[in-house]
């Protein structure tokens, strides 16, 4: 059972996100031979400032 968890931004719409996730499905179906019931796909919104490269502030 695959899963899939990918960290975005935040503002990101839900259509960009479905479409994101559905493409995701596809490849991992393509490279693992999963089936889609079995895929799992989790998008993580990140709000701004909780990113810390090199332990500083991500700055825009």
């Amino acid at each position: 059972m695959p899963f899939v968890k990918i960290d975005l931004f935040e503002g990101r719409t839900d259509e960009q996100k479905i479409a994101l996730a559905k493409e995701i499905t596809e490849v991992v179906m393509k490279h693992t031979g999963a089936n889609r019931e079995a895929v799992h796909v989790f998008i993580n919104d990140l709000m701004e400032g909780t990113y810390f490269p090199h332990g500083e502030m991500k700055r825009k």
